[in-house]
């Protein structure tokens, strides 16, 4: 073979993939609990080697002038190794191949189809043909693949891969490829309608018409979300079949077991395996805690903190068995970062205040405008008296400073959630167990740079025999003893519960996974695999429709774990609809977020251009290093490609993606609100922005919820009791028993179980997890520039961990580990498996 290789008559390639090895989908918490993990080993014998083509692709040469398409070559099919063995567990198998290829004839490969002629399908990794060239890589033309193949007859046209090489549309790309260019996205894009089956690649827009409704709703619950009056983002397209809600009288898609997803967007078989082991692991807990209810051999009260304690150290024996065999099981959780220095440091209002910058949701707090002291309380009776938070119960707690001078000096900010809860707790409080306000809180930036909280307003709808009218509140002030701090603590309860409820639908949910899914699609419709564009991108989408689609069939459907579970129940994903009409793309933008927020404002003479309101802001220190690091690497990469404006104006596939992206993935929001994408400084920005969603925005709301949020204590889900008033008897049991009070007033034992099993899930790395500066393969591109370029974002992100470290043990920066002891790591670039409260990925990927 090799004289033959040497005379340029035969060209030798390396095949590697990964045989058929089914790992069974387990998509609800039902099926994690009852199936667990089921993997099928294919049974069936074949010869791969025989029922596997490929055919190389000419980049240079043509049949001829009127059919400019890159001549074809013949089949060449696997040559099996005697030391390679059949993969176990998916495991990678290399192939020997030679192709019969004659340069002067057929010019230089630059694609090549593949054919599966097997009844199963396989994962084809990569190819790798050794063919010198004097450009790229000198030696060989590397296939990145990554891509599940079927039997042929799947397929209206043949399947293709094209080599790393980058090249812009148009004349950027050689003549013999354009045409398989175009065809390829031409597949990927479908036609709108029909079934999707589980082999196809088509990439298609969709309402959020999946989360399903319920029997009990009336005609305004459960609506579908996307369009005029329920704006939202819109999801990949599974083809289900549709079935008519009489009751509102829209279409939703029939629940389905297996539920159609691009076959490419799975998860790995890695992954998916330890996505499964630990969700059963996790709802095997749920089981018997319900059935123990059932049977009322338990209460759903937890009978003091130390019952709380004991799910996380020696556990909570239950009535029943787990495993079956008799024995009485235990119910225990790891032991959240919150409260392993100690047990009760997460109520000192120095750490209730300092999670509002270095917690779970850093991303809401703002400066104190001074429109938000004016009262909001509109009563048309007289039956409630008005309260409203004025400049003198501020000042009670502000150690001599005016109000007028801390506003003057930047040191009174907001936690407001008034609008975002106000219009719906006509609803939520009419819900079987929920009781709630809005809550506003006011906080002032005491000389040593942590922040202390002034007082909770607390707001709710007044009713006024069966109507409501305006709004009524209640101010409460810090203390710390007698019934005076119980009524604190309870209060800040429901500060928390509005926060938690708010980061979990719209600060996580809403705001990194629902509006990125759109640029996943856009991207996979629009710019080609061959697009530099493209091989930017496409590691930040890794996951992002899988973990969506599984969100939308378990946690965020009608019904679901998130409607039990949290406050807003049936209203939760339209209360987050409500949110989106105000998204704005640019704003996402972390420099943009911080100064809209009043947290920042431009100054050259700062770090990054902007001087912060509050210079230790864990979050926005480490992630304005982060956000810069991305910015730069992508202001180099693109510069490679783009000399000019002109160049980005006359790209085709990028500027149908862009109005793609704005008209058909969010088509609800103000089309003037995007940027126009005709400069480099409009294109960096862009792709810069949608980076940081995916990776480090994603990262700073989603790793830290098992941490702080895994002791429900700390972090309520549920509020089920207002404040008591003096003369009752909630009132009476409050001043006699404050932990009893404060636990019937947040979220209960069975929801806090199911709760804590799902944030253990989310906070999790997989062990196959590729973070910010990485690259699933060293052959991502051809173009060495831009793995240059890679290496030296990876080094400057290897500088930026340093450096948070380095902060993290800066005694003097008090707001980076607070009264908890929890340094602030969560945007620390990269981690090990398993919760690790640090680590981030290239994309939302749980």
């Amino acid at each position: 073979m090799s004289s033959l290789v040497e005379k340029g008559k035969l060209v030798k390639g390396r095949v590697v993939l990964i045989r058929k090895r089914l790992v069974e989908a387990l998509t609800s918490a039902n099926d994690l609990i009852s199936t667990g993990i089921k993997l099928i080993d294919n049974s069936v014998e074949y010869d791969i080697t025989k029922s596997v083509s490929f055919k190389l692709i000419s980049r240079t040469k043509s049949h001829n002038p009127k059919n400019v398409a890159g001549k074809v070559g013949k089949d060449s099919y696997l040559e099996n190794k005697a030391s390679v063995l059949r993969s176990l567990g998916g495991t990678e198998e290399e192939f020997d191949i030679y192709f019969e290829w004659d340069d002067n004839d057929m010019g230089i490969p630059g694609a090549f189809y593949v054919t599966n002629r097997m009844n199963d399908e396989f994962l084809l990794v990569s190819v790798t043909l050794e063919y010198p060239t004097n450009e790229h890589d000198q030696n060989n033309i590397h296939f990145v693949c990554n891509s599940w193949v079927y039997n042929h007859k799947c397929y209206k046209t043949d399947r293709i891969f094209f080599a790393n090489i980058p090249y812009l549309p148009g004349k950027g790309t050689p003549v013999a490829l354009q045409r398989y260019r175009e065809e390829e996205l031409k597949t990927l894009r479908g036609n709108g309608s029909g079934k999707l089956e589980k082999w196809d690649r088509i990439y298609e827009y969709e309402v959020y018409n999946d989360l399903g409704f319920l029997d009990s709703d009336g005609p305004q619950e459960h609506p579908v979300l996307g369009g005029h009056k329920y704006p939202y983002p819109r999801r990949t397209r599974t083809g289900g079949k549709l079935i008519r809600n009489y009751k509102n009288g829209e279409e939703y898609e029939e629940p389905a077991k297996v539920i159609y997803i691009p076959r490419d967007e799975h998860f790995s078989h890695e992954k998916a395996k330890e996505f499964l082991e630990l969700g059963k692991k996790s709802f095997e807990r749920v089981q018997p805690l319900l059935l123990s209810l059932y049977l009322k051999t338990t209460t759903n009260e937890f009978n003091g903190f130390e019952e709380v304690q004991r799910l996380y150290e020696g556990g909570l024996n239950l009535p029943i068995s787990i495993t079956g065999n008799g024995t009485p099981s235990v119910l225990q959780f790891p032991l959240p970062n919150v409260i392993q220095e100690s047990n009760f440091a997460w109520m000192t209002d120095e750490e209730f205040a300092r999670e509002m910058i270095a917690g779970t949701n850093p991303v809401v707090i703002r400066l104190l405008k001074k429109e938000d002291l004016i009262s909001p309380c509109k009563l048309l009776c007289n039956c409630f008296p008005a309260s409203t938070i004025i400049k003198e119960k501020l000042e009670i707690n502000m150690n001599g400073v005016k109000v007028d001078e801390a506003m003057a000096y930047e040191r009174l900010f907001i936690l407001d959630y008034s609008d975002a809860f106000m219009s719906y707790l006509t609803k939520i409080n009419e819900l079987p167990s929920a009781k709630a306000y809005a809550t506003r809180t006011f906080l002032f930036l005491k000389d040593d740079g942590t922040l202390k909280p002034l007082a909770i307003e607390l707001s709710k709808p007044h009713k006024c025999g069966h109507r409501y009218l305006g709004t009524e509140s209640i101010v409460v002030l810090p203390a710390d003893r007698g019934v005076e701090s119980t009524i604190w603590q309870l209060a800040k309860a429901h500060v928390i519960v509005n926060d938690t409820n708010y980061h979990e639908l719209v600060s996580h949910w809403l705001n990194t996974h629902a509006v990125i899914e759109p640029f996943v699609i856009a991207t996979h419709r629009n710019l080609s695999v061959l697009h530099p564009i493209y091989k930017l991108l496409f590691p930040h989408f890794r996951d992002t429709i899988n973990i969506n689609t599984l969100a939308r069939k378990s946690l965020i459907n009608a019904g679901g774990i998130i409607e039990e579970t949290f406050l807003p129940g049936p209203y939760s994903m339209e209360m987050s609809s409500a949110v989106y009409k105000n998204w704005v793309f640019t704003d996402q933008a972390l420099p943009n977020d911080l100064i809209k927020r009043g947290m920042a404002v431009k100054d050259d003479s700062a770090p990054h251009g902007l001087s912060l309101a509050i210079k230790d802001y864990p979050y926005a220190v480490d992630g304005l290093e982060i956000w810069d690091a991305i910015k730069l690497w992508v202001q180099k990469y693109v510069s490679l490609y783009y000399s000019e404006d002109d160049a980005i104006e006359q790209d085709t596939e990028l500027q149908t993606w862009w109005k793609e992206v704005k008209e058909k993935g969010h088509p609800d929001l103000e089309a003037a609100q995007w940027p126009k994408l005709q400069t480099s400084e409009e294109l960096v920005e862009t792709l810069s922005t949608i980076i940081w969603i995916g990776s480090a925005l994603h990262a700073a709301v989603n790793f830290g919820q098992y941490p702080y949020g895994g002791y429900m204590l700390n972090r309520p889900t549920q509020s089920r009791r207002w404040i008591p008033t003096r003369g009752t008897g909630e009132y009476d049991e409050m001043r006699k028993n404050p932990q009893e009070a404060f636990l019937k007033t947040i979220t209960p034992k069975y929801q806090t179980v199911i709760d804590l099993s799902v944030l253990e899930l989310l906070s999790t790395h997989s062990s196959d997890e590729v973070y910010l500066g990485q690259r699933d393969s060293l052959n991502w591109t051809a173009d060495q520039n831009a793995k240059d370029l890679l290496k030296t974002f990876t080094e400057e992100l290897k500088q930026i961990e340093s450096e948070i470290s380095k902060r993290n043990h800066n005694k003097e920066l008090k707001n980076r580990t607070g009264p908890v002891k929890l340094p602030y790591t969560v945007l620390l670039p990269t981690s090990k498996p398993g919760i690790t409260f640090r680590g981030i990925p290239n994309s939302v990927s749980i």
